[in-house]
């Protein structure tokens, strides 16, 4: 069995509860700055290897399952799970690729995804088929792939072009509607908080998606709607120190788009729920929280976060330059131009959900890709 392992780009996921701390102990350092138009990878320590296959509890005995590999690639940032997916439903994750693209870059403005954006997920996309390869000849198997693209790629007139590129590396890619990318985080979201009501924040560059269900009955609302962290920025506050005037037309503009569906959720009793965030904008609130200098993924899964707290961070990163912001602890640098719209956005869901706190998730719409692709 050939050793491979991983490039630089790959850092070992987050392992069940059931797997050995050795599996959940590796970690990424957050990248140094680099200029926002170069595709940004996210540093780990070294990978696993895939001929060590994570162990199931006490046993010695490899995890068995299905390999397969979930790929989404956002408005800001490309992702890719690799997985083995076991019989009875359980998702061992093998680990996790993370590259910032900025896919949308301009697309809220002229409707076209531009050449240089398209040639930074070209190239993302090429490291993890490569890394995926890895595992696939190191077990034996052939993995199944699913990719979705999500807001930038709906908005654009040349999706076609990002179709065809993702076609020419050997996979095909589908543009998510809103409706089916809210579906697929939630059922992520369910099967890392089972046997809970959840209403679930979804930020992301070019949209937010509000999902609302349990675990049990499956989503019971969603909606999709165009406010996301880059197309915020772009729109409104520009990548430096933002005004507070420019502050205060974000906070009305997403209350203005919002509150009907909040108001409708209360009325049904969907609010009674445990609010649960997921995505960049809601794992970088507890990473800058705890300084981290190395990003733990077990630490962040399930903290809490409360609205005294969002809103300390908010006005705190507000009041910096984009280069100091670069300099913050537990920020990603590729992350600081568009994070305080984010934080902004996340404020504003939490106060029209009356919600004092929000649970952090780092099972998500990749979490929920595999699980579909495991249904078929």
């Amino acid at each position: 069995m050939i050793a491979a392992s991983p490039g630089p780009d790959f850092m070992p996921a987050s392992a069940p509860a059931s797997a050995p701390a050795s599996v959940a102990s590796g970690s990424a350092p957050a990248p140094a700055s680099a200029p926002a138009s170069a595709a940004s990878a996210k540093p780990s320590a070294p990978a696993a290897s895939p001929a060590d296959v994570p162990t199931a509890g006490a046993s010695d005995a490899p995890v068995r399952g299905a390999l397969c590999a979930a790929i989404d690639i956002g408005t800001v940032t490309a992702r890719m799970l690799v997985a083995l997916m076991g019989c009875d439903g359980s998702i061992h994750e093998l680990a996790r690729g993370y590259r910032i693209c900025n896919l949308g870059q301009g697309v809220d403005a002229t409707g076209v995804l531009r050449s240089d954006a398209l040639d930074r997920v070209g190239r993302a996309l090429e490291d993890f088929r490569s890394d995926l390869a890895s595992f696939e000849r190191s077990l034996g198997q052939r993995a199944a792939v699913r990719a979705i693209a999500t807001s930038a790629a709906r908005d654009a007139r040349n999706a076609s072009q990002l179709i065809e590129l993702v076609r020419s590396l050997g996979i095909e890619l589908q543009v998510a509607s809103g409706h089916e990318e809210a579906g697929l985080c939630f059922a992520g979201v369910a099967h890392g908080f089972p046997d809970e009501a959840l209403v679930v924040i979804d930020i992301g560059g070019g949209s937010t998606e509000v999902v609302a269900g349990t675990s049990a009955s499956g989503v019971l609302s969603a909606r999709s709607f165009d406010i996301g962290c880059r197309r915020a920025t772009e729109k409104l506050l520009g990548e430096g120190a933002p005004c507070p005037a420019d502050i205060e037309r974000l906070r009305c503009w997403v209350r203005e788009q919002m509150a009907p569906h909040f108001a409708d959720l209360r009325v049904r009793g969907l609010l009674d729920a445990r609010l649960v965030g997921v995505a960049g904008t809601a794992t970088t609130v507890v990473s800058v929280r705890e300084r981290m200098r190395e990003y733990r993924s077990d630490l962040v899964h399930g903290a809490e976060v409360t609205r005294s707290e969002l809103r300390a961070i908010t006005d705190r990163l507000a009041g910096l330059s984009l280069e100091q912001r670069r300099e913050v602890a537990g920020l990603d640098p590729q992350r600081a131009g568009v994070i305080v719209a984010g934080l902004v956005i996340m404020e504003e869901c939490m106060t029209l959900a009356a919600a004092p706190r929000y649970a952090v998730s780092e099972s998500d719409v990749l979490q929920g890709i595999i699980l579909a692709v495991a249904s078929q």
